[in-house]
């Protein structure tokens, strides 16, 4: 498909669909958010596919002026495969819940981040399945009350983004559903990402799991428990009172007080730095802020290019012969007095 005109009015890449969440689901804010960043991205509506699995957050498709595909619960990442593998052009976005991508869609997630298929990967989580009512899903807090573990659960919640890391992940980012001034320019430099880019958005679900994440998302307790992580510079926040430095005898981070502007000993953000992404996801929220951003990015081959290179290493300039290869090797004939009943 050949490149078309970039559409700059954010309006021209929502479609006439009625929006259906729940009034007040932070869906509407990250569908805002998204259609608000397109324009800025010098991509055209012909050439970008958003494709979803199965959930609150797969209804993404309808609401996006783009080619879209609905697809199974999970199933995502396999069918954004197979498109840009057919059309390694296509501009390939992937939104998916931490129900859909966590649960039986895990395996497929973990091999299209192994992989490093170039998309962008949007994963929704708001720590419970919203659609189907409420039940506890793979994100969920140990002691979440639903109708599937009503006297609260005992597993040991999975974190999105180390989840990624252990996978192989080359670009790893959080972001928040309201951060409108933020998330835009997260989602910039995932697309700028050649490879998978994996954003974590925290979203709130405001009728099976509300304010789960108000302690770091209400404006109020924002300032001192959200660390922005931007690279070269100083871990900081509190609005810049605080900030991370590493102990080196039980190399753990800690959190330090900045005293008039000094930060010699706070730890300076390098997105490349494996281990550091690492600690800042790890984290526990609390004794520590929520560490919010591009957290890591260091870019390798993508799949699809290498898939080509490979293709046109062994193919080179020969011509396909069906007939040819359907008469190759061995071949044999089966008479009618050979065959024997069952």
């Amino acid at each position: 498909m050949n490149a078309m005109t970039p559409i700059t009015r954010p309006d021209e890449w929502a479609t006439d669909q009625e929006v259906r969440w729940c009034p007040g689901c932070g869906d509407y804010a990250i569908l805002k958010a998204v259609q608000r960043t397109m324009p800025d991205l010098g991509t055209a509506r012909e050439n970008t596919v958003f494709v979803s699995g199965i959930g609150c957050s797969s209804r993404f498709p309808y609401y996006m002026e783009t080619y879209g595909f609905h697809t199974i619960h999970g199933r995502a990442p396999a069918v954004a495969t197979g498109i840009k593998l057919a059309n390694p052009e296509l501009d390939v976005w992937i939104v998916t819940g931490d129900g859909d991508g966590l649960s039986i869609g895990g395996n497929h997630m973990l091999h299209l981040l192994r992989r490093n298929l170039d998309v962008q990967l949007l994963l929704f989580n708001n720590e419970i399945y919203g659609l189907t009512k409420g039940q506890y899903s793979p994100t969920s807090r140990t002691g979440t009350r639903s109708p599937t573990t009503p006297f609260g659960s005992v597993e040991r919640p999975l974190a999105p983004c180390a989840f990624a890391m252990g996978a192989g992940a080359r670009f790893v980012a959080r972001t928040i559903d309201t951060a409108q001034k933020n998330m835009p320019e997260v989602l910039k430099r995932a697309h700028a990402h050649k490879g998978t880019s994996f954003v974590e958005i925290f979203q709130n679900c405001i009728v099976y799991n509300a304010d789960v994440f108000a302690a770091f998302t209400e404006k109020k307790n924002a300032a001192d428990n959200q660390l922005w992580c931007v690279h070269g510079q100083p871990l900081l926040f509190a609005g810049g009172a605080k900030g991370l430095r590493l102990n080196h005898e039980t190399v753990e981070l800690e959190v330090v007080d900045i005293a008039v502007g000094d930060t010699t000993e706070v730890l300076i953000h390098d997105e490349t730095n494996r281990v550091q992404a690492q600690f800042l996801i790890d984290m526990p929220f609390g004794p520590f802020p929520m560490a919010l951003g591009v957290l890591y990015c260091d870019p390798a081959t993508s799949f699809e290019v290498a898939v080509e290179s490979q293709r046109n290493r062994v193919v080179g300039d020969k011509v396909a012969d069906f007939n040819a290869l359907l008469r190759k090797g061995q071949s044999w004939e089966i008479k009618a007095k050979e065959l024997r009943a069952v």
